[in-house]
C-alpha cells in the first residue's frame, strides 16, 4: 500500500533525524547539522542505509517544512522591531549586504564561475543564521551587551535581505533576466506584493485572531491560522515569487499582534517536525562521494565567508559612525551561515544553475562557520581592541573627523524643518504607491481566483468581471486621493521654503506650487499607465471604470477620505501597540556598564526544572551564587525587578545579573533537571486530581474556634476552604475572619493527598 510506504518513510526520517540530531546536540553542534547528517545517512547515495523508498514524497513534506520554517523566521521580525532598531542599523545591514555581494561576485569570478552562479554564491553568503548566533552569544554571556544586541539586530534585518535575494534569484531562474531592468522590475513587484499583503494582513489577521481568542479555543485558532499560512504561501507562489515569501509575510504580521506568544507556542511542535523534514530532505540530495574532491572549495568558501562577512558588516558599522572596536566585534559575531543558505542553494540546484555537488559544499561551509563562531565571538572584543590600537594615525584622524561630520549632519537634519514636516508624508506616499501598484499589477491573478466565486453571471454577460473591477476601483481611488493630498501638502511646503525671503514671494510661491503639482501629476499618470491592467479589462470595461471613478470622486469623496483615515488609524494602532515589551533584540530598560564587570545572561527554565514552583526567596540565588534576577519574561509579558515572593514556572525566561562566573553558576542551577537542586523536587502537577469533598469538623478538634486566617490551611496542607455549612446556613468562599466551629461541614478543595492531610490535621489537632 502506498500509504503504508509513506508512513514507513516518514517514521524512518523522524526517528533517524531525532537520534542523530540528539547526538549532535550532545556534542555542542546545532540540531540542523544532525538533520542534514540523517538525510545523508538514509538517502539514496549511502547504500546499504538507503532506507527511504520515495524521496519525492519526502520533498513534498519538505515544502511544508519550508513554509513553517519561514513562518517562524518571520515571527522574529516586525515593523515595530525595525523601527526600534533604528535607521543606522538598517543602513549597516544594507551596506554589509552590498559589500558582501561585491566580494562574492569577485570571488566567483576568480574561481571562473558564470555570473549567475556567482550571484547564487552571494545570496548564500549574505545572510547569517540568527539561531546559531543567538545561541553563541547566550553561551558567551553577551546577549545584552551593546555590540551583541547590534549583531542580533543585523541578523534580524538580514532575513529581509534573504527574502529580497530569494525573489531576485527566483526571477533569474524563471525569466533568465540578468539585466538591471529585470532586477528593478522584480524588486518593484516584490515591494508591491509585500505592501499589498502586509496592509491587508495587518487589517484582517489581528481582527480574526482577536475574534477567535474570544469565541474559539486554541485548537481552532491553530487550524485557521495554518489555513491562512498555506493560502498566503500559495498566493505568493502564484504571484511569481516563492512559498517562503508568503509564509514569511504572515509570520511578520502575526509578530505585530498580542497573540504572538500564543501562536508561537501552538505552532512550535509542527514547526519542529516539518522543519526537521526539510533539512533531512536536503541531506538526502547530498552525495558525499561525488563531492569529496571539492574539499578545497569548502575550505576556500568557508574562509572567504568568515573574512568577507566580518569585513562587510564592519564596513557598514564604520560608515554609520561606530568605532573600529565595536565594528569588528559586530562583524565577527555574524559570520555563521544557516537556514537561508540551504534554501538559496536548493533553489539554484533545482533550477539547474548549480550542480548537485554544491549542496554538500554548502553543508560543509555552514558547518565550518558554525564551529568557528564561538571561538571568534569570544575573542572579537580583544581582536577589535588590538586592531583599533594599531590602526594608522591618519586613519584614526580621518575616522574621528568623519564621525564628527555625521553628528553635525544628524543635528542639522533634526533642525531641518522641511524634512521634519515632510518625512511622514513621503513615507505615506511611498506606501500608498506600493499598495496601488500591488492592487493593479496583481489584479489579473485576483480576477482569475475570485471570478468563480462572484455571483451575477445570470444578470448579463461579464457581470462578475464588471463587479470585480468596480470593487477594485473603489479600493484604488481612496489611496490615489490620499497620494494627491500628500503631494499637494508637499508642494505647498516646498513652495514656502524655496521662496522664503524672496522679493516676489507672493507671485513665485503659487507658481512653484503649481509647477510641483504638474510634475507630480505627469509622474502619477505615467505610473498608472505602466501598472494599470487595461489589456485584461476588455473594450468597454475601462470606460465604465473611468465613469465610476469620476462619480466616486464627485459624490463620495468625503466618505472615501473618512474610510481611508480609519484604515490609516487602524494600521497605526497595529504598529505602535506593545512597543514597550521586552524582546531578545533590545532591552532598553537596562543599560550596560562594562566597567563594572557585570553582564546579563538569559536562562529558560526547562519543563522539568527542579526549581519550578519555587519562589526566588526560597532559591536564595544572591546568597548562593551572588547573582540577581533582574527580570522574568513569562508568555511574552515582562516582569521587571521581581519580588522574593515571585514563583518560577517552566518556560520562564530568567534574566540574571552578575559577573561571568556568577551568572554561569546561576544558569546551571536553574537549568538543573536531575533532582540535584532540591532533594524534594516536585514530581509534577496533580491538577487533574483536584476535587471538592465535605468534611465534618470533630467537636474536640483544636481547629475549632480559630479563624481561617489563623489556621492558613492553604499554607499548612495546601487545601482551600471553599465553603462552610453551619446548621443549614451555607457560607461560600468564606473570608479569613470566618471561624471554624464544631460540627461544621467544611467544603474542602484540593488533591486527595491534601484533603487527607487536612483531615489528619483536624482530627489530631496538631499544627
Amino acid at each position: 500500500m502506498q500509504g503504508i510506504d509513506f508512513i514507513q518513510d516518514l517514521a524512518v526520517v523522524m526517528l533517524v533525524a531525532g537520534l542523530v540530531g540528539w547526538a549532535c546536540h550532545r556534542v555542542g553542534l546545532s540540531s540542523v547539522v544532525g538533520y542534514l547528517a540523517a538525510g545523508m545517512l538514509i538517502g539514496p547515495f549511502t547504500p546499504p542505509f538507503s532506507l527511504v523508498t520515495s524521496t519525492a514524497r519526502i520533498e513534498t513534506l519538505a515544502q511544508v517544512g519550508l513554509v513553517f520554517l519561514m513562518f517562524s523566521i518571520g515571527m522574529k521580525l516586525s515593523l515595530r522591531k525595525l523601527r526600534r532598531l533604528g535607521l543606522s542599523l538598517i543602513v549597516t545591514t544594507a551596506i554589509g549586504a552590498v559589500v558582501m555581494l561585491i566580494f562574492a561576485r569577485a570571488f566567483g569570478a576568480v574561481l571562473g564561475w558564470p555570473p549567475v552562479q556567482s550571484l547564487f554564491l552571494s545570496g548564500m553568503l549574505m545572510v547569517s543564521s540568527s539561531a546559531i548566533i543567538s545561541k553563541v552569544l547566550a553561551d558567551a554571556g553577551g546577549t545584552h551587551e551593546k555590540p551583541s544586541q547590534i549583531a542580533m539586530g543585523v541578523t534580524v534585518l538580514e532575513d529581509v535581505v534573504a527574502i529580497v535575494m530569494l525573489a531576485t534569484l527566483n526571477s533569474f531562474v524563471t525569466t533568465s533576466a540578468g539585466d538591471a531592468g529585470g532586477v528593478g522590475d522584480t524588486l518593484g513587484l516584490l515591494g508591491a506584493f509585500v505592501t499589498l499583503a502586509g496592509v491587508a494582513g495587518l487589517l484582517a489577521v489581528p481582527w480574526l485572531l482577536r475574534k477567535l481568542s474570544i469565541t474559539a479555543n486554541e485548537e481552532l485558532m491553530t487550524i485557521v491560522l495554518a489555513g491562512l499560512l498555506f493560502m498566503l504561501a500559495i498566493l505568493a507562489e502564484k504571484a511569481g515569487f516563492s512559498l517562503a515569501l508568503g509564509a514569511f509575510i504572515l509570520g511578520a504580521i502575526v509578530a505585530e499582534t498580542p497573540h504572538r506568544t500564543q501562536v508561537d507556542r501552538t505552532f512550535e511542535g509542527m514547526r519542529d517536525v516539518f522543519s526537521a523534514v526539510f533539512f533531512v530532505a536536503i541531506g538526502m540530495l547530498i552525495d558525499l562521494k561525488s563531492a569529496a574532491h571539492l574539499w578545497w572549495l569548502v575550505l576556500a568558501i568557508a574562509g572567504f565567508a568568515v573574512i568577507g562577512r566580518t569585513l562587510a558588516v564592519s564596513t557598514g558599522m564604520i560608515v554609520t559612525g561606530a568605532s573600529t572596536r565595536d565594528a569588528f566585534t559586530v562583524g565577527a559575531s555574524v559570520t555563521p551561515l544557516g537556514e537561508f543558505s540551504f534554501i538559496i542553494v536548493q533553489l539554484g540546484v533545482l533550477a539547474g544553475v548549480m550542480t548537485t555537488d554544491f549542496q554538500a559544499v554548502a553543508v560543509g561551509v555552514v558547518l565550518i562557520t558554525a564551529l568557528t563562531a564561538p571561538w571568534l565571538t569570544r575573542r572579537a572584543p580583544a581582536l577589535g581592541a588590538w586592531i583599533e590600537d594599531r590602526q594608522p594615525r591618519w586613519l584614526e584622524n580621518w575616522l574621528s573627523y568623519y564621525r564628527g561630520w555625521l553628528e553635525r549632519m544628524q543635528a542639522r537634519q533634526k533642525r531641518n524643518m522641511l524634512w521634519q514636516l515632510s518625512r511622514k508624508r513621503v513615507i505615506q506616499i511611498a506606501v500608498e504607491v506600493l499598495l496601488v501598484t500591488g492592487l493593479l499589477v496583481f489584479a489579473e491573478n485576483l480576477l482569475a481566483t475570485l471570478v468563480p466565486f462572484i455571483p451575477g453571471e445570470k444578470l448579463f454577460p461579464q457581470a462578475p468581471r464588471l463587479l470585480f473591477w468596480s470593487v477594485l476601483v473603489l479600493l484604488v481611488v481612496a489611496p490615489l486621493f490620499a497620494i494627491w493630498r500628500n503631494v499637494s501638502v508637499l508642494a505647498m511646503l516646498l513652495a514656502e521654503v524655496s521662496t522664503s525671503g524672496h522679493a516676489n514671494v507672493a507671485k513665485l510661491q503659487p507658481m512653484v506650487e503649481t509647477g510641483v503639482k504638474v510634475v507630480a501629476g505627469v509622474l502619477i499618470f505615467i505610473w498608472l499607465s505602466a501598472v494599470a491592467p487595461v489589456a485584461v479589462m476588455g473594450r468597454w470595461v475601462p470606460l465604465l471604470v473611468l465613469l465610476l471613478s469620476v462619480a466616486v470622486m464627485v459624490f463620495a469623496r468625503h466618505k472615501l477620505v473618512y474610510w481611508h483615515s480609519v484604515l490609516e488609524s487602524e494600521l497605526q494602532d497595529r504598529l505602535v501597540q506593545n512597543d514597550g515589551k521586552f524582546t531578545g533584540t533590545a532591552a532598553p530598560w537596562l543599560a550596560q556598564h562594562s566597567e563594572w564587570l557585570l553582564q546579563l545572561n538569559e536562562c529558560v527554565l526547562p519543563d522539568q526544572a527542579d526549581v519550578r514552583g519555587r519562589t526566588l526567596g526560597e532559591l536564595g540565588l544572591r546568597a548562593k551564587f551572588g547573582v540577581v534576577v533582574a527580570g522574568i519574561e513569562r508568555q511574552g509579558v515582562m516582569v521587571g525587578n521581581p519580588s522574593p515572593e515571585t514563583a518560577l514556572y517552566p518556560r520562564d525566561k530568567i534574566l540574571l545579573l552578575g559577573d561571568a562566573k556568577q551568572t554561569a553558576a546561576g544558569k546551571f542551577f536553574l537549568s538543573s533537571v536531575d533532582g540535584t537542586a532540591f532533594a524534594d523536587a516536585t514530581t509534577g502537577s496533580n491538577f487533574d486530581e483536584v476535587r471538592m469533598e465535605t468534611f465534618e469538623l470533630p467537636s474536640d478538634s483544636r481547629l475549632a474556634g480559630r479563624t481561617l486566617a489563623e489556621l492558613a490551611p492553604t499554607k499548612q496542607v495546601g487545601v482551600q476552604v471553599a465553603g462552610i455549612n453551619r446548621g443549614g446556613l451555607r457560607i461560600l468562599n468564606p473570608s479569613g475572619e470566618e471561624k471554624l466551629l464544631p460540627h461544621d461541614d467544611v467544603l474542602l478543595l484540593g488533591s486527595p493527598d491534601q484533603i487527607k492531610a487536612f483531615k489528619i490535621w483536624a482530627r489530631e489537632g496538631t499544627e
